[in-house]
């Protein structure tokens, strides 16, 4: 089941191009399996993204991308956000009560908002190493802290606009029910990067990763 775990959706996420609808049907498209919407700071789409997924049969889940003092953070498990501006710790503490998960998004991005080395001092359950909106490079940053942390690898798109919708997806290869299975298979390391290309989704194995 592939998946892309990083999708921002209009109108929760302002700087987003792309409503539900049109996510859902870029995903087809493409081949996704399902998309996780994680709007920045926000879980207001939860009930609208409950609604259309049952409505189109087509499976959406819901976290958020929280901006923490450290950098951005993807969440997954929590029912409710910190209303202000919080340190990493805090937030993780809140991932932990909840039985939820935290991945470190696009960690080495220049635009002050990746977490970058910082993330090692955290309890962190993966890595966004494959980000569709970061640059090759910074990805590969990213994937040599994954494999020093001993991290599961993700892959998302980061996508604002249709057509970077699955650039970089996540492969579970034991399928995906609801949000706990989603939260399941990422803490046993369970998930693989995918990228899009013109014949599908690929894998991207280690030989890429050392080639690049």
């Amino acid at each position: 089941m592939i998946i892309d775990p990083h999708v921002h959706a209009y109108p929760t996420s302002d700087d987003s191009e792309m409503v539900l609808e049109q996510i859902v049907e870029r995903a087809l498209k493409i081949g996704l399996d399902a998309v996780c919407i994680t709007d920045h700071d926000s879980l207001a789409i939860r009930e609208r993204a409950r609604d259309y997924s049952e409505q189109s049969g087509f499976p959406i889940f819901v976290g958020a991308e929280v901006f923490t003092y450290e950098g951005d953070i993807l969440v997954f498990g929590l029912d409710k956000l910190p209303s202000r501006r919080v340190h990493a710790d805090y937030l993780l503490d809140l991932v932990e009560e909840n039985r939820g998960i935290a991945i470190s998004a696009h960690p080495f991005r220049t635009n002050n908002r990746g977490m970058g080395d910082a993330a090692r001092r955290h309890r962190l359950h993966g890595i966004e190493v494959f980000n569709g909106s970061t640059d090759i490079i910074n990805n590969f940053k990213a994937a040599i802290m994954a494999e020093e942390m001993g991290l599961p690898f993700l892959g998302a798109s980061d996508a604002h606009r249709v057509e970077a919708l699955g650039k970089f997806s996540t492969w579970f290869p034991d399928g995906i029910r609801n949000e706990r299975d989603l939260i399941n298979a990422i803490k046993q390391g369970n998930v693989y990067p995918v990228r899009l290309t013109a014949k599908g989704f690929e894998k991207i194995n280690r030989r890429i990763i050392e080639s690049a």
